[in-house]
């Protein structure tokens, strides 16, 4: 049975829905730079983050300054790589090959935080590997580079989430989610005012809804991840790809390919079945008996 009422599991299927949300508003964003709509969004959740935690009368200084920063860098490294993506290519198979990170999660977390992957869940992120390769295989218009940035924003992400889930015992999860838009102000503030594209009309809007949409995901994200094992939460991304899917085709008139459709649905079964690998298990045990 799908552990879908589970805390964890919950906070992630809103902070998916978030995330899907804040995806559409940077692809309706393409004349702006990328670092630039990155830091708008970090102006955005500093803003709101700032007043939960003046409400909350919660200190914003955080206790463990060293993984709050390493959090809020991998977190900035791999969004301007996964922003530049989403212009790069179509939105679905740029989400899909996002959400790889799970897996990379799940391998960081064996050294970072010593949580262990059962040799079911290999073989569903083997599955999700696959699905990868076909997606590649059947847009041949997506050039290397743009593959080439979201694998390396997957990668950042993972170690993200693993830092996220270590502050669990440090900071609260406002002070969390704080230092990330800290440090994206920090990194690419001083370029972005140097070569800045001033918005226009409509841009204005998706800009801070950018930001809104941002904070939101964010909250149940550090919920989702300091709640359950990265293994098992960070699989529960990959239903972004079904909303991305949806949402390429509503809105900007994204077709994939029958291949494309066979690759995302094999990153979605495999990570699906990983996340309830312990339910497989017990099914094949009663089976074999």
């Amino acid at each position: 049975m799908l552990k879908l009422f589970s805390p964890g599991i919950r906070h992630m299927l809103l902070s998916t829905g978030y995330f899907a949300l804040m995806n559409v508003c940077v692809k309706f964003l393409p004349r702006l730079p990328t670092h630039e709509t990155v830091f708008f969004r970090a102006l955005g959740m500093l803003f709101l983050c700032s007043g939960a935690l003046i409400q909350a009368r919660i200190s914003p200084w955080g206790n463990h300054k060293g993984y709050l920063f390493l959090r809020g860098f991998y977190g900035t490294v791999g969004l301007n790589l996964y922003f530049y993506t989403l212009q790069a290519m179509p939105l679905a198979s740029a989400v899909t090959l996002q959400y790889l990170s799970p897996i990379f999660s799940s391998v960081f977390a064996l050294f970072l935080l010593r949580e262990g992957v059962h040799p079911i869940q290999w073989i569903c992120f083997a599955l999700a590997f696959a699905g990868v390769f076909v997606i590649k295989g059947f847009e041949t218009h997506i050039a290397l580079l743009p593959f080439t940035a979201a694998l390396g924003a997957a990668i950042c992400s993972g170690l993200a989430y693993n830092y996220v889930r270590k502050l669990k015992d440090y900071d609260h999860p406002l002070v969390t989610v704080l230092y990330f838009p800290l440090v994206t102000l920090l990194l690419t503030g001083p370029y972005t005012l140097f070569h800045w594209v001033q918005p226009q009309g409509w841009e204005w809007l998706a800009l801070i809804l950018l930001g809104i949409f941002t904070y939101f995901a964010q909250i149940h994200m550090t919920h989702a991840y300091q709640a359950e094992q990265v293994a098992v939460v960070s699989s529960f991304n990959y239903l972004g790809a079904i909303y991305a899917l949806g949402l390429g085709w509503l809105l900007f008139g994204e077709l994939l390919s029958f291949g494309s459709a066979i690759g995302i649905g094999l990153i979605i079964v495999g990570v699906v079945m990983g996340a309830n690998y312990k339910s497989l298990e017990r099914w094949w045990l009663q089976r074999s008996h």
